[in-house]
């Protein structure tokens, strides 16, 4: 089963409080996802592999770490996954990004891809899928689908805010996917909305009704 990891950083949770109340504006709402994602980026890439090199400072030839090469995607759910990419690259800038649209069918309610535009390796890449909410995890779980379709075998699911139900909905789904989540959150309502939540994250990212 994949594992589950939520960010108690200060730095989180303080903004993660301001994108929760209503009073907060389209303007502040955009900038406090891009800077909560950066913080995000800082903790999911912990474990990226070093290798060792030299270096020569104004002293000496001293023996350093960079990146060991590894291959990254950012693949945003559209739409409101596009509001957490920016704040990613800030960190991970020679990432590729990719997009998956999806929208809900009004008569399954099931997610349906409409849209899916990905670099061609991307069966090489460590994936990492955004959306600042995981609720029912419909959508999760259809974007994961469509990656491994097309190849991808190391995905990692990345948002702000989730549901114990979609938790467990894309736990069960695929076992094989790591979710990090800045806010467990305590259940969906009747809509399908996240309780407390934050209301619809796209229409206060964009600011559309």
């Amino acid at each position: 089963m994949g594992k589950v990891y939520v960010f108690d950083h200060p730095l989180i949770q303080h903004k993660l409080t301001y994108i929760r109340d209503k009073s907060t504006g389209t303007k502040e709402f955009r900038e406090l996802v891009d800077e909560i994602a950066t913080l995000m980026a800082f903790e999911i890439t912990r474990d990226l592999p070093l290798q060792e090199i030299e270096v020569e400072t104004p002293v000496q030839i001293a023996k350093a770490n960079v990146l060991a090469g590894k291959k990254m995607a950012i693949v945003p759910i559209l739409r409101a996954g596009i509001g957490m990419v920016d704040g990613i690259l800030k960190l991970i800038p020679a990432a590729k990004v990719g997009h998956i649209g999806l929208y809900r069918d009004p008569e399954t309610l099931q997610p349906v891809e409409y849209y899916f535009k990905m670099p061609s390796d991307i069966q090489e890449r460590e994936i990492i899928v955004v959306d600042p909410m995981l609720a029912t995890g419909g959508s999760a779980i259809e974007a994961v689908n469509s990656l491994k379709k097309r190849g991808a075998v190391k995905i990692r699911f990345m948002c702000i805010i989730a549901a114990p139900e979609g938790v467990e909905a894309l736990q069960t789904a695929h076992p094989d996917v790591d979710i990090y989540i800045a806010a467990l959150d305590e259940k969906l309502d009747d809509h399908g909305y996240i309780v407390p939540g934050l209301g619809d994250a796209g229409d206060r990212l964009f600011g559309t009704k």
